[in-house]
């Protein structure tokens, strides 16, 4: 990777960026700064310096007292997320430098060295011991949160250490910020460490297809604001977009190769981003059942069902089953989202009778009193054992849980809270306080909908900023705090109702605000040091 031409750590002129404060130069013993040009005020005197007592052409006149630089207390870097915490010190801070390098104590930080290395314009040294003026040092140790990390500046070197891999990333995505926004590290010793363990960004790629390169530079994007997942909705009813070797025929023509998906999974995990894929079941499967129509639900009265399945069949299970098996050694991290939104049969006054099939189903396997719900209920459970099998963590939308079913869904599920808007709609403290893990995806706040459907409309980074917490899982009105442990974290989303209301250049500028404003809340819930406006500054500066 080609360095940038480094900007000198070691000359001053006059004024110390962002978090430093303003010092002030004078001549120093041997081995100090004494070639440095003392700061000029106004009226052409060097300021800092001393007048001493005694003329300078008296015999007894004894030399100067050699003045030192004197720093003020620094600030707390400004980024974005903001720092949890930062222990001021006095000192000039650190910026790159000609002959500065970034060294690992650890051969497994190698990639967050060579690329902050990169980044700065800085030689990447490896593996070392040694310790010189000027270097970043990047290290593991400590234990508790994997994704914390402890940042210190001090004696013209910057530490940045970690109990994980993670934690250490994010430590050089603050050095990157501080530099970029400041010019200069500050002093001190930040230490900093995110409230919530999922910090995701969805993105809806079967009705709209999206580059791989665009793909990988809102990863890159996401990296850098702490983001730890992104979720990739890739099957729906207009189209199947990643290529297929056991099923081509459910595949459309634009889709991701499997050779691209794999490129998207390798930058995502170099940044520590864990990347969700979404096969939605059993409804929003309208392109995989224009392959199949043998298996696409019909009523009563033979009428077909758009996008759902006829669960009732043992083949649409192997369908489905073939799908999840398949992609999921292509995603190789450990989530997987099942879907189970909006199944049509269930819309029905009286699914039972709109749906015998179904209920016929039901009750073999559930008995007299088996329902529509309860076949829906256990098609849920089941995929949800089959992903589980390749050692994933499973999470489905809130409106494929059912109250009053004999059939109860897999307790290990998680909940991705949505809406209270779905017929039978129930408020998240009933999935709380049964003891699941949520997942925050308000689609009051979150939801980016292209062409603002229905009720929809384009969040504003600045109404998440001032009005969202993790706690908001429905409307604006926030949970208790007591549930404050189940609550995961959340992820921004983009649905693609209308594909063509924007170009993908105007979906990455409508998005950058709130996916800021996102991180930020993510990272630290409480309330923002900064004001919107200033935020917003900042941002721009950050760029």
């Amino acid at each position: 990777m080609a360095r940038k031409r480094a900007v000198t750590a070691v000359v001053f002129a006059g004024t110390v960026a962002l978090g430093t404060g303003v010092g002030v130069w004078a001549s120093a013993d041997g081995g100090g700064p004494a070639a440095h040009t003392a700061r000029r005020s106004s009226s052409g005197e060097a300021a800092g310096t001393r007048a001493g007592p005694t003329a300078p052409d008296s015999p007894s006149a004894a030399p100067s007292p050699s003045p030192s630089r004197t720093y003020p207390l620094s600030r707390a870097p400004r980024t974005i997320p903001a720092v949890r915490s930062h222990t001021p010190a006095r000192g000039p801070g650190w910026r790159p430098g000609p002959g500065a390098r970034v060294v690992v104590a650890d051969p497994a930080l190698a990639d967050e060295g060579r690329l902050i290395a990169g980044e700065l314009g800085l030689a990447y040294a490896g593996e070392r011991n040694d310790a010189r003026a000027g270097d970043v040092r990047l290290s593991l140790g400590g234990s508790g949160n994997q994704e914390s990390y402890t940042l210190t500046v001090r004696g013209g070197r910057v530490d940045i250490s970690g109990p994980g891999e993670a934690g250490v990333f994010y430590g050089t995505r603050t050095l990157k910020q501080a530099v970029r926004g400041g010019g200069t590290a500050p002093e001190g010793v930040v230490r900093d460490r995110p409230a919530k363990p999922v910090r995701g960004f969805m993105l809806d790629i079967a009705r709209k297809p999206f580059t791989a390169a665009w793909i990988e530079d809102r990863i890159r994007e996401l990296g850098d604001l702490k983001f730890n997942e992104l979720g990739l909705h890739f099957s729906d009813d207009q189209a199947f977009r990643i290529e297929s070797s056991g099923h081509p025929e459910i595949v459309s023509a634009d889709h991701l190769t499997k050779a691209q998906v794999k490129e998207i999974v390798a930058l995502a995990n170099s940044r520590h981003i864990t990347v969700v894929p979404e096969i939605d079941s059993p409804g929003h499967l309208g392109a995989v059942l224009a392959a199949h129509p043998d298996l696409v639900l019909r009523n009563a009265n033979g009428v077909v069902i758009r996008g759902a399945i006829d669960i009732s069949k043992d083949a649409s299970a192997r369908l489905v089953d073939d799908l999840l098996n398949e992609y999921a050694d292509l995603f190789t991290g450990g989530r997987w989202h099942l879907g189970g939104d909006e199944y049509q049969a269930l819309t029905a006054r009286d699914p039972q009778a709109s749906y015998p099939q179904l209920a016929a189903a039901a009750r073999r396997a559930y008995g007299p009193g088996g329902t529509v719900a309860d076949l829906t209920t256990g098609w849920l459970d089941r995929r949800a054992a089959t992903v589980r099998a390749h050692g994933k963590t499973v999470r489905a939308w809130n409106d494929g849980f059912f109250r009053g079913t004999s059939v109860r869904p897999d307790p290990k599920l998680q909940v991705a809270y949505w809406t209270g808007k779905e017929i039978g709609a129930r408020p998240p403290a009933e999935y709380l306080s049964a003891g699941r893990q949520v997942l925050n995806y308000n689609d009051e706040f979150l939801y980016y909908v292209l062409g603002q459907p229905q009720t929809f409309v384009y969040p504003t980074g600045r109404r998440i900023y001032e009005q969202w917490t993790p706690r908001v899982l429905r409307g604006t009105a926030a949970v208790p705090a007591r549930y404050d442990g189940q609550i995961l974290g959340g992820s921004f989303a983009v649905w693609c109702d209308f594909p063509h209301a924007q170009t993908e250049a105007q979906v990455a500028a409508g998005i950058r605000m709130p996916l800021r404003a996102t991180a930020q809340k993510l990272w630290d819930p409480g309330s923002p040091a900064l004001s919107w406006t200033e935020f917003r500054k900042l941002a721009d500066r950050l760029g």
